[in-house]
């Protein structure tokens, strides 16, 4: 334990010291240009933040579910778009580890970590969140491997990552149908990209349909065995909750940061704001809620390394608590800031327009609720 704390330890300071110095100046631009700039993401795979997840024997961090945690808070207190960029990332590879052969790992993990290679997953189709009775893409086996049709929508990093963790209904007997999944370049003939989503938050990260039209794979691209696809995105779901949940908590903190800041300077009837009571509280209550956010993300993304599918539902009240925190705190902070908050010019409104897509990316607040009654319920 004493070790793992120590490794974590050096990954927060690692993940600090690259959001203050090098994210934040960035960070304004990020979000005004609607891009990451190519140098800021080498810069971020030399230092192993693309690899986090990845076995250190292929260059990657070796990192476990609550250092991923911690280097999505540290870089969303600065930056919501470059902080979703590496939880995607993160993600992306997830599937490699949990369903790839030692050959598609030795083929990807050192392009991942010493080419930037960028991974990203293709699971929802326009009907919006997973939901597999619904899913439409197909993959059609013959004597050539795979061709397989369908569009999915929301991609991120769709058209800018390399790799695609694409799912799709295979049938393993005739006309029964089950779920699936095949790694993609996005070189590969038959596959196309949407035009990018235009969005008020996170900026900076693209995200567009991917489209599939007799786009033909050989057979060696499938992850893991047919019909290994449902289990494979239950433990997707499962440990994206905490990192999005502490994305949630880094812009929530961000957001108190520069509150403080800003009241400490704000000068009305001769004294800075920060002396009034009426702003001591709401920081106060602010605060209380970003710890206990924090406290409980880490518990979950803890609880899921030791437990697995068991923690299912701790990790979904971590994801809802945290980024409904992130959204009242962020706004009381706009609120803090009086009619400079609703401007470009100051970081809050845009840590406000990010905190809103936590409560719909990956899985809705909605959704996470009706699993967690579900839960409950059967109980």
């Amino acid at each position: 334990m004493e070790r793992m704390d120590k490794e974590r330890e050096m990954v927060r300071e690692l993940a600090t010291k690259t959001a203050q110095k090098i994210i934040a100046p960035h960070a304004s631009e990020i979000d005004a240009t609607e891009e990451i700039p190519k140098a800021l993401i080498e810069c971020m795979g030399k230092q192993g933040l693309l690899s986090i997840l990845l076995p250190d024997e292929y260059g990657g961090i070796n990192g476990d579910l609550p250092s991923l945690c911690i280097v999505v808070e540290e870089i969303a207190k600065v930056s919501g778009s470059v902080a979703l960029f590496i939880l995607a990332q993160s993600i992306g590879t997830l599937p490699l580890s949990i369903g790839g052969s030692d050959s598609q790992k030795e083929w990807l993990y050192p392009k991942i970590s010493q080419e930037n290679t960028l991974m990203a997953i293709a699971l929802n189709e326009g009907e919006g969140e997973f939901h597999l009775p619904s899913l439409k893409t197909f993959a059609q086996k013959d004597s050539e491997g795979y061709l397989l049709n369908g569009e999915k929508c929301s991609v991120t990093n769709g058209g800018v990552a390399q790799v695609y963790t694409v799912f799709a209904q295979s049938f393993l007997k005739e006309e029964e149908a089950s779920l699936s999944a095949f790694l993609i370049e996005g070189r590969t003939s038959g596959i196309q990209f949407g035009e990018r989503e235009k969005r008020i938050g996170m900026k900076g990260v693209v995200m567009a349909d991917l489209i599939l039209k007799d786009c033909r794979i050989p057979g060696e691209n499938l992850l893991g065995k047919e019909g290994e696809g449902e289990r494979m995105v239950r433990e997707i779901l499962l440990r994206s909750r905490p990192p999005i949940g502490a994305l949630a908590v880094g812009l929530a903190q961000g957001a108190i940061e520069y509150a403080i800041q800003y009241a400490n300077g704000r000068i009305q009837f001769g004294k800075p704001i920060s002396s009034f009571q009426a702003i001591q509280f709401m920081i106060a209550d602010m605060a209380t809620q970003a710890e206990a956010a924090r406290v409980l993300v880490y518990q979950a993304a803890e609880e899921i390394e030791a437990c697995g599918e068991h923690s299912e539902r701790l990790s979904a009240i971590a994801k809802i608590f945290a980024t409904d925190v992130a959204m009242k705190v962020t706004t009381d902070a706009v609120q803090i800031l009086g009619g400079y908050g609703y401007m470009k010019d100051y970081p809050v409104e845009r840590m406000m327009r990010d905190a809103k897509v936590t409560q719909l990316y990956g899985e809705s607040n909605q959704s996470q609720r009706w699993l967690i009654a579900r839960q409950l319920m059967r109980e």
